[in-house]
């Protein structure tokens, strides 16, 4: 059986993967030698393993991580097909992700930071029903349109009335879990088991409007809190997105949301 092993320099060439890296993937317990010599520490691999070592040569160059690659080498195919599927998944949203930011790098090359006009108000208080999540900053448009999906039928069941537009709230700080919440506006009499009311306060704000995909948003945000910090004002939370037109209404670029900051002045 010895002599039809192959040592790992040999392994190593005939799978197209360097001889750290497989002392790497031994290490990680990924792909093991199935015979190391005790004397000398030599490794020796079957040619039966060939296979395992080239899969994981292609998935790393697609640059899935190891643990994600020793979970599908030991699935079966059905399995294993689920966890390639959900690896391409998040593949496609990063990709979509930075098309976004490729394209509004190619807007500011273009044109520049964008101008906004960006004015001083005073919001009404509101009453508000609410629903809520936890996520990362990069999914939150995927969480807003699960939150809608939760918010309208629950309206919609309890024979209430809400007035449009829809409302993202926002943490001032985008930590690594944020909650967030979409509001909509109801009857202040409104009491309804099972739905969360809240008081969204009124009072000053700053805000400016949007025009385009919600990926440039941040164009506007930079406008808005540069103008906050140039007057002297504070910002206070949460922050407020208006989806005045939706996309159920436009497309991409026809979207309009209106970005509203509560403020108040800095003590003396």
């Amino acid at each position: 059986m010895r002599d039809q092993l192959l040592t790992i320099g040999r392994f190593a060439r005939l799978c197209r993967l360097s001889v750290k890296q497989l002392r790497h993937y031994d290490e990680t317990g990924l792909l093991a030698p199935v015979h190391v010599d005790v004397g000398s520490g030599y490794r020796y691999y079957s040619p039966a393993q060939a296979r395992d070592a080239l899969t994981i040569a292609l998935l790393r160059e697609m640059d899935l991580p190891l643990a994600v690659i020793a979970q599908a080498l030991a699935a079966e195919p059905e399995p294993r097909a689920e966890i390639l599927r959900a690896e391409r998944d998040q593949l496609a949203e990063r990709i979509s992700r930075d098309q976004a930011r490729l394209a509004m790098l190619d807007r500011l090359a273009e044109g520049g930071l964008p101008g906004y006009e960006v004015t001083r108000g005073s919001e009404p208080e509101r009453r508000v029903a609410v629903v809520r999540a936890v996520c990362a900053p990069a999914d939150i448009g995927a969480h807003v349109a699960e939150c809608v999906g939760r918010l309208l039928p629950a309206l919609g069941a309890a024979g209430i009335a809400w007035q449009p537009p829809l409302r993202g709230l926002y943490p001032l700080d985008l930590e690594e879990r944020t909650t967030i919440a979409l509001a909509a506006q109801v009857p202040q009499e409104v009491d309804a088991p099972g739905l969360e009311l809240a008081t969204l306060p009124g009072g000053p704000v700053v805000e400016t409007v949007h025009v385009g995909p919600y990926a440039h948003l941040p164009l506007a945000y930079h406008a808005l809190f540069a103008a906050v910090h140039e007057r002297g004002l504070r910002p206070l939370a949460p922050v407020r997105e208006a989806y005045v037109v939706g996309p159920p209404e436009a497309s991409p670029h026809e979207l309009v949301t209106r970005l509203v900051v509560p403020v108040e002045e800095f003590a003396a």
